[in-house]
């Protein structure tokens, strides 16, 4: 499972947790988000991740 960092405020979505006060289940891969889906700590938006490379 990969995870992403928001470039605004370095916020980490982790594909293996998810984001469970969104709705979003664990194991969701992150283009299966919704693209509506907004950073829970700055409000950015999807297109505003990365991938955080190992």
């Amino acid at each position: 499972m990969r995870k992403f960092r928001c470039t605004y405020c370095a916020h980490v979505y982790d594909e293996a947790k998810g984001d469970p006060d969104s709705g979003i289940a664990p194991g969701t891969r992150f283009e299966d988000i919704p693209d509506e889906w907004q950073c829970l700590e700055c409000g950015a938006l999807k297109s505003d991740y990365r991938l955080i490379e190992d």
